[in-house]
């Protein structure tokens, strides 16, 4: 989408070839193919040139980072002035359910609310320009929804597979909890400027 709107070379990074080999033959299907450039990489660990990037974009990524560390490594990639475009799990109220803390304080401790989020930004050298959270289509439409198709498909294989059977039984508490908790959390886009 990125290469179709602005009609520019884009570096995909991803560690899962078979996303990678998805992307080229989506971007082969739209004529774009030309525009777009793929490496099986760690994007925590990019040794690229600093200042080599106008604009990064992550989507629902930079948690595997943590938001402080991924917004520290990822700036010197940008250029003076350079974008970022992120999401990152955020805190929507100052009240959430105490089993929703409790699950995100395993999962993901250093969730922060948008005040705490803008702050790391900022100490980490950036102008924040906008946020908006998204709504909580993003998370049933393009995650929650699929995955439980997902699930029900794996459903057979699991009577005989405990792991298996655990990790859909994870999956569905979490889904349970975000339908308990809808409001309380969710994605924030953060729009950034290299300061």
């Amino acid at each position: 989408m990125l290469a179709q709107e602005l009609k520019v070379p884009i570096s995909a990074v991803d560690s899962h070839a078979p996303f990678l080999s998805r992307l080229e033959s989506e971007a082969e299907q739209r004529g774009l193919r030309h525009l777009l450039r793929t490496r099986c990489a760690d994007f925590g660990q990019l040794e690229d040139v600093p200042g080599s990037y106008d604009v990064l974009w992550a989507e629902g990524s930079i948690y595997v980072l943590g938001w402080k560390e991924g917004l520290t490594r990822w700036r010197r990639l940008l250029a003076p002035g350079g974008l970022m475009a992120v999401t990152e799990a955020t805190w929507l109220t100052d009240s959430p359910p105490s089993d929703a803390v409790a699950f995100w304080r395993e999962a993901y401790p250093t969730m922060g609310t948008l005040a705490s989020n803008t702050a790391v930004a900022r100490e980490a050298g950036y102008q924040v320009l906008d946020t908006f959270p998204l709504p909580p289509s993003a998370w049933w439409d393009e995650y929650y929804g699929p995955l439980r198709e997902r699930m029900d498909m794996l459903r057979t294989e699991a009577a005989s597979n405990p792991a298996l059977a655990e990790a859909i039984s994870s999956m569905q508490r979490e889904i349970d909890l975000y339908e308990r908790s809808e409001g309380a959390y969710g994605y924030v886009f953060y729009l950034l400027r290299v300061s």
